[in-house]
């Protein structure tokens, strides 16, 4: 299966500091704080979550020159933090200014 896309918008709440891999290729944690009203069977609800995230190269370079509070439509795929990890991350492969 390669179906594997998510899209969220939301602001920009926690950005770690730029860092390099072994390999020299840049990457930047932070976290995306997401407000909205859905509809879930039938009725009205609201949403609030925050969605830790991870950027590389030139991705995760842009991402750690935006200023907290920036809103941002971020595309990318759901990952294992790591190898041992249950817990997902979204890589952002494009963001939005929004």
């Amino acid at each position: 299966m390669n179906c594997n896309q998510t899209v969220i918008c939301g602001k920009i709440i926690e950005i770690g500091g730029l860092r390099y891999t072994p390999a020299g290729v840049a990457v930047t944690e932070f976290k995306i704080g997401h407000i909205s009203r859905q509809v879930e069977a039938g009725m009205p609800r609201q949403v609030e979550c925050e969605i830790s995230a991870v950027a590389l190269a030139g991705m995760a370079e842009t991402i750690a020159g935006l200023p907290l509070g920036t809103k941002v439509k971020s595309i990318g795929f759901l990952a294992k933090k790591s190898r041992t990890s249950l817990q997902l991350v979204l890589h952002v492969n494009n963001v939005d200014l929004i």
